[in-house]
């Protein structure tokens, strides 16, 4: 059982396909099980796909979304040239949360003692403590300080 959509929700789909990329192609042995299952589970996955049909056929390829859009309960949203676009809504109780938590996106995540409190890491022995002075940008050594001094009053007038 196919649906149909309004057409501003259809302007809008159209607008959001038009960055998407081919994610089911549809080659030369045409709609077998397989592919079907393949577009199934991307329409559970983004809802809004698209689908390249390798064929020259005009038929064929209107042939092919009209039976996807009845056998998987989709709306047709645009066939144009070989690209197919189809809608069908995610499922609110598919969407599943992540397996593990997500990390931070910088660093790691502090170790916590039995208080709560973050415990602080001792600094890693095979790296070389960082020094405080000189190493910053714009900073010169006297050395080079002085060789300049010199050379600008050896070229004043």
């Amino acid at each position: 059982m196919k649906f149909e959509l309004p057409p501003k929700k259809l302007r809008d789909f159209r607008a959001k396909a038009h960055h998407l990329d081919p994610v089911v192609m549809i080659g030369n042995d045409g709609l077998t099980p397989a592919v079907l299952h393949e577009i199934d589970v991307n329409l559970l996955a983004h809802g809004l796909i698209k689908i390249r049909v390798f064929g020259d056929d005009r038929d064929a390829r209107q042939g092919f979304l009209d039976r996807i859009t009845d056998e998987l309960d989709a709306a047709p949203v645009q066939h144009i040239g070989k690209l197919l676009v189809v809608f069908r809504p995610v499922p609110v109780e598919e969407k599943a949360e992540p397996a593990r938590p997500k990390r931070p996106v910088r660093g790691r995540p502090a170790a916590k003692s039995a208080g709560g409190k973050a415990i602080a890491k001792p600094p890693r022995a095979d790296r070389r403590p960082r020094t405080t002075t000189g190493t910053g940008t714009g900073t010169r050594t006297s050395a080079v300080r002085i060789a300049t001094s010199r050379r600008r009053r050896a070229t004043q007038p």
